[in-house]
């Protein structure tokens, strides 16, 4: 019988997969290229403040506080560079919730609820804020149950479009040391309906409120204050204990909204005089007399001069009840006193200033030279204008002795800085100027 011929099977040692079964693939190539990975978002920053884009007004408030004050203190030196060397910043322990003046600008929704909060930067938008991490926060209690009684009581908050309704701003003021407040309604209208039911339940929710104030503004005006108010609960003003002394504060008073680093500014500026007790100082721009009251103690007497008259009054009683007689207050301007000074031959050894933001001005720094006073000691609230006022200080044979900075501000840009200036005798202006 024939043998039955077959044919072999060629066998790989692999085990076909239904994947590879009838197809033929390239082996792959190897390029020497790591494969890309796949890409991913960074994860966006929150900050600690939800309208911290809106408000403008704390820029620093995601950056750590020791590095805050570094970049200030850098910034100082870089435009005090040609004058001195600037001193350690003096910071805050507790930097946050340290404003004792805290403004509430008040509007509503589309549903007729009222809302408040600030203005966002450059405009009159009103960003609603329920808290911030700079404001006492007993100010942002008061100003959440307002918002809550205006629609219990049907109070409308004021339409800057329409015209129509009443309250347009609450401003709260704190006393630190004595903690005493003031609230202060600013009305359309000196016809506040329920009014003492409204301040009944005010007082109810928080009867550490001292006073309430009614304060009129019916004008289109950025200005937040009228000119008419009258109390509607207490005396219509509080006090506050600053470095010893007792301060009346009004609505409309200056006082510094930050009184821990306030009262460490004037004690730095008084140091800095090194006053014996026989000088005679001059205190410029002298507001309710704050430094002038704090330093007559240490001082032979004080001449206050200041240009706004309400705050000459209110630095007049603050003399009366810390029963200071060493101080006299003139209103006036400051350069053109120390100029009448000089014409009549009167002296003084030492001038405070305290300057706005804008710095001082030419003239006021010629009338220095003129009355030629020992020491200057600058209390400045803008390191630029500082700088600016500095070198014609420099010009004059005033030359800058120490510069510290304290920050009354945290979490913004802000910086305060007091410096101290000597005259340098037989120092003319011809020649610091060619040097």
């Amino acid at each position: 019988m024939a043998e039955k011929k077959t044919a072999a099977k060629k066998t790989t040692g692999k085990k076909p997969t239904s994947k590879s079964v009838g197809k033929k693939t390239a082996p792959a190539k190897n390029t020497g290229r790591k494969p890309t990975p796949k890409k991913t978002e960074p994860p966006k920053s929150v900050s600690r403040c939800p309208v911290f884009k809106k408000c403008g007004a704390c820029q620093m408030i995601d950056t750590p506080y020791a590095t805050q004050l570094r970049k200030k203190h850098a910034r100082v030196q870089e435009l005090l560079e040609p004058y001195c060397r600037v001193e350690s910043f003096i910071g805050m322990e507790s930097p946050e919730h340290y404003r004792c003046k805290v403004h509430a600008v008040f509007t509503h929704d589309k549903k007729g609820n009222p809302l408040s909060g600030i203005y966002r930067e450059g405009t009159h938008e009103v960003v609603p804020v329920d808290s911030c991490l700079l404001e006492d926060q007993k100010a942002d209690a008061i100003i959440a149950t307002i918002r809550g009684l205006l629609k219990s009581f049907k109070i409308k908050t004021f339409d800057e479009d329409n015209g129509f309704g009443l309250l347009r701003h609450v401003l709260i003021r704190i006393g630190k040391h004595t903690g005493e407040i003031m609230v202060v309604l600013v009305t359309v209208s000196p016809i506040f309906p329920s009014k003492n039911n409204f301040v009944k339940a005010l007082r109810k929710e928080h009867p550490e409120i001292t006073t309430i104030v009614l304060n009129v503004n019916d004008k289109q005006t950025s200005m937040i204050l009228g000119d008419k108010e009258k109390p509607m609960y207490g005396p219509g003003f509080i006090y506050d204990i600053c470095c010893g002394m007792k301060f009346k504060i009004s609505p409309k008073s200056f006082y510094q909204v930050n009184p821990v680093q306030t009262e460490i500014l004037y004690k730095t500026a008084i140091d800095m005089a090194d006053l014996k007790g026989d000088e005679i100082a001059l205190d410029c721009y002298s507001g309710v007399g704050t430094i002038g009251i704090i330093a007559s103690p240490h001082v032979k007497e004080v001449i206050s001069v200041e240009l706004n008259k309400d705050a000459v009054k209110d630095a007049i009683l603050n003399a009366k009840i810390n029963e200071v007689k060493n101080i006299t207050f003139y209103q006036n301007d400051a350069t053109r006193f120390m100029e009448q000074m000089a014409d009549s031959g009167d002296k003084v050894d030492l001038v405070f200033m305290d300057p706005p933001r804008a710095g001082s001005t030419p003239e006021f720094i010629g009338a220095v030279e003129t009355l030629s006073p020992k020491k200057v000691v600058y209390i400045s609230c803008s390191p630029d204008s500082l700088a600016n006022d500095l070198k014609l200080f420099d010009r004059k044979g005033y030359k800058v002795k120490r510069a510290v900075p304290v920050d009354m501000f945290p979490f913004t840009r802000g910086i305060e800085t007091v410096v101290l200036l000597t005259r340098t005798e037989g120092t003319t202006e011809a020649e610091t100027a060619n040097r």
